[in-house]
């Protein structure tokens, strides 16, 4: 595994690729308590500006902790392509109908009663510190690499992904 600590468009590049391809994370929050309190989320999407969008209610206890600490740190993993991504963010709520009405996904319906539910909020989450772990070559390949290696009784090259730094 080599480390490449990737900067601006590359970093939001693949920090939107592995966000997306994911598409789950689990949300953190309370990150002064341990245990923290833990819950997977759906993202909606990543912006241009490597921001993480999220529909959530605004009664719950996510958006509780986020109004009195708005650090949030997200992990995503991607098992079946070998990617993983944790992010250190602060978290921003969004009440208004222009920003509700932009990021509202026909999916949320199963939570709320349509974009016009009181309840609804949107969250957008600003990295601040992100780190990553991918396969350079494919999960394939990479696992060809593995299996003859296991054959051969050689040891794997340990160059087969990359990890490092996003600075967005």
């Amino acid at each position: 595994m080599s480390t490449e600590n990737l900067t601006q468009k590359e970093a939001i590049e693949t920090l939107k690729k592995l966000s997306e391809s994911a598409r789950i994370c689990m949300f953190c929050t309370d990150l002064n308590e341990l245990p923290n309190s833990s819950r997977p989320m759906s993202l909606k999407e990543t912006d241009q500006d490597g921001n993480l969008w999220f529909i959530s209610s605004d009664q719950s206890h996510k958006n509780f902790d986020i109004k009195e600490d708005n650090r949030v740190q997200l992990y995503f993993m991607n098992n079946s392509d070998s990617e993983y991504l944790s992010i250190l963010g602060r978290a921003f709520i969004y009440k208004d109908k222009a920003t509700i009405e932009e990021k509202w996904s026909i999916m949320a319906n199963a939570w709320f009663d349509g974009k016009d539910d009181p309840n609804v909020s949107i969250i957008r989450v600003t990295p601040e510190e992100t780190y990553y772990w991918e396969p350079k070559v494919g999960k394939f390949v990479s696992m060809l690499h593995f299996a003859t290696a296991v054959i051969t009784g050689s040891k794997t090259d340990n160059d087969d992904g990359r990890e490092g730094k996003l600075h967005v």
